[in-house]
């Protein structure tokens, strides 16, 4: 999201205070500080958190902040869940821009402004370069209709937008098609470049996720030269292009059954330069004619994948395993200390306490028991290569808070044969 007064959670860099400065102007000077957001002292002694813009591509600027910026210092990225805007940002804020210039024009027209007209302006939405999305609970009240066509172009003007659409709700269809309609405009395809990559889908047909922005730039960090992986639910490409573009996959299969999103993957290929690295499964992935592939795959659907499991584990290679990708939404509660996993030598989780939301192999003990309950079945699943196998957690990674007391986590599980 962009312009509003609620922002989606800020990517940050964390280091030591002595660090801190040298890392500011390290970031100022090549324009990678993200200046919408204060710096900003952890809770706990966890460090200083120096927000970033989301286009830095996460391990080259960790290797060059530590090498360069302050040789022998560590850093790690956390994800801010309330960012505190900066002193510019404060002074007068896109949302605030909106609702004043909406009020002189609607009393322009004979429109006296009124407390519901204030609350039906909105505070946040997204932007796609030269279109804006709303979302679906602003401009509902019934003198804005009164106000005609007219009312789009004044807050398209106002957003500095040449094109406006209105989110809706997700249609229950399976493909997670978006309910969006097309205020300004002739047509909803857009671009967005997002670390480096760059995305074109249609708005009106396909999701589009901010909230994973902290997931990609994993992905696009993992050690993955010479893997061939399979994406299981890899709508316009959000977590196959990072896999082929930065994490340096040989080859992804990348299943897809919304068409309107397999067209923009198709077309996402294409303007990345990596189309000959990936084929699409057009259709329903339990239908996949894959198997013995895979050393890695993603399972990126929620509120759970489960029913890609079987096929996960159908298209891992039988002579050496792989790791699995496994997304959830996992309900559960706050508490003052997290839980840190840490294997032990037999490559089970012990745990220790942890401060803060820093996005590390940090964990809670519900997600704790999700993964265990997932890796027995995992485990059972796995039977279908007909020989004996050992699997083990790598971590439970948040992504974001999804509702109140749901988090959407991903596990890392590997999973290999018994030789």
């Amino acid at each position: 999201m962009e312009g509003g007064d609620e922002e989606p959670a800020v990517v940050a860099v964390v280091t030591e205070p002595r660090f801190a400065q040298r890392y500011r102007q390290y970031l100022e000077e090549r324009q990678l500080l993200d200046a919408r957001h204060r710096v900003q002292q952890l809770p706990g002694g966890a460090g200083v958190a120096l927000p970033v813009r989301a286009q830095a591509a996460p391990e080259r600027l960790l290797r060059e902040l530590s090498e360069r910026a302050a040789p022998g210092s560590t850093c790690t990225l956390t994800r801010l869940a309330r960012p505190l805007p900066s002193r510019r940002a404060r002074v007068c804020s896109p949302a605030q821009r909106l609702r004043a210039e909406l009020r002189r024009w609607a009393e322009a027209r004979g429109l006296a402004w009124s407390p519901e007209l204030e609350a039906d302006v909105p505070r946040a939405w997204q932007r796609h370069g030269d279109l804006t999305l709303l979302g679906d609970d602003c401009f509902q009240a019934e003198p804005w209709r009164r106000l005609g066509p007219e009312l789009w172009g004044a807050v398209a003007s106002a957003l500095g937008a040449r094109r406006l659409a209105k989110r809706g709700r997700v249609s229950p269809d399976g493909t997670r098609t978006p309910s969006v309609t097309l205020l300004l405009g002739d047509h909803g395809w857009v671009e967005h470049t997002d670390n480096g990559i760059r995305y074109t889908f249609d708005v009106t047909r396909c999701m589009f996720s901010f909230g994973n922005i902290t997931e990609k730039l994993r992905v696009a960090s993992l050690p993955c030269a010479g893997e061939v992986l399979v994406d299981l639910y890899a709508g316009i490409g959000y977590f196959t292009l990072p896999f082929l573009v930065h994490a340096g996959a040989a080859f992804v299969h990348a299943c897809e059954w919304n068409p309107h999103a397999a067209l923009a993957l198709r077309k996402n290929l294409e303007l990345n330069g990596v189309a000959d690295r990936c084929q699409i499964h057009f259709g329903d992935n339990r239908e996949l004619e894959l198997s013995n592939v895979a050393d890695r795959v993603n399972l990126g659907l929620i509120p759970s994948s489960q029913e890609g499991w079987p096929v996960a584990c159908q298209v891992l290679r039988k002579d050496v395993g792989g790791i699995l990708h496994i997304h959830q939404n996992v309900e559960s509660f706050m508490r003052k200390n997290l839980q840190k996993t840490v294997p032990d030598e037999r490559g089970n989780g012990s745990t220790g306490d942890v401060q803060g939301e820093m996005l590390s192999s940090a964990t809670r003990p519900e997600w704790q028991s999700w993964a265990e309950s997932a890796e027995a079945q995992i485990a059972s699943l796995l039977q279908v290569h007909g020989q004996q196998w050992r699997t083990r957690i790598l971590r439970v990674h948040p992504v974001k808070s999804y509702a109140p007391h749901v988090d959407h986590v991903v596990l890392d599980l590997e999973c290999r044969p018994v030789l």
